[in-house]
């Protein structure tokens, strides 16, 4: 949908020009030189000549109304709004009042605030229902309220979707490292058991080794000893003396024939 701006300052000026000779002249002069360089394309030059006239007349509609013209061609919208929002304690005409809030709808539309806007249009239809232009811009601005709230729905279950999903996640991976510290603890005791059943087990084969009988020297007594030493004292002894028996006896000689 395209929107439909509506500006009626040069309409507005001519029509209070011709009722009577409101302005001083120096505003006058300001507010057509504004008018003429709005008509060009020339909107920081016209914003000049406006202020120019407030300067002489603060209280004057057409040119706070037309200020808040230049601004929004500008792209001022916070500025325009507090033109179009002068303009309308300047006047006690309906019409110029819902051409005001007409506008005062476009500002807020073009600065994001489409709720407000839906507001501003929906008091220049009061002031004048049969305002084709601010119809269709209250139409527009609706349909994308709808839209922004539908958005926003989405917005805020796709927020709780993706803040489930983190808190899922968050869950898993607390879950994934208990798991995980558990399986080292199990390890870690396994490893340990091993190592005590390794320990048990060479304590056992030392234990073992400990309890086989071992070899043990020969031990004889003092007496034992003398017993022997004496009883292989004697066996020298008559050895030596069948040894002199033998040397005693004459040697037989065999004949050899």
């Amino acid at each position: 949908m395209k929107m439909n701006f509506s500006f009626k300052y040069v309409f507005i000026i001519a029509a209070i020009f011709a009722s009577g000779n409101i302005f001083a002249q120096s505003t006058r002069s300001h507010v057509n030189k504004g008018v003429n360089l709005y008509d060009k394309g020339k909107y920081i030059d016209s914003e000049v000549e406006f202020k120019k006239g407030l300067e002489k007349s603060p209280d004057n509609f057409q040119a706070n109304f037309n200020l808040g013209d230049s601004y929004y061609k500008e792209g001022k919208y916070e500025d325009a709004l507090k033109a179009y929002s002068s303009a309308l304690t300047k006047t006690k005409n309906n019409e110029l009042k819902a051409q005001t809030y007409h506008n005062i709808g476009n500002s807020l539309l073009k600065d994001k605030k489409i709720k407000e806007s839906v507001g501003a249009y929906a008091d220049a239809l009061k002031l004048n229902p049969n305002d084709e232009a601010t119809k269709y811009n209250l139409s527009y601005a609706l349909n994308l309220l709808k839209n922004q709230n539908q958005q926003n729905k989405n917005n805020k279950n796709n927020k709780n979707d993706k803040n489930k999903q983190n808190k899922n996640n968050k869950d898993q991976n607390k879950q994934n490292q208990n798991d995980k510290n558990k399986q080292n603890k199990d390890k870690n005791q396994n490893n340990q058991d091993q190592k005590n059943n390794q320990q048990n087990q060479n304590d056992q084969k030392k234990q073992q080794q400990q309890n086989q009988p071992q070899p043990q020297q020969n031990k004889i007594s003092k007496e034992q000893a003398q017993a022997i030493f004496n009883a292989l004292n004697n066996d020298e002894k008559n050895l030596q003396k069948q040894l002199r028996r033998m040397k005693s006896q004459p040697t037989k000689v065999e004949k050899d024939w």
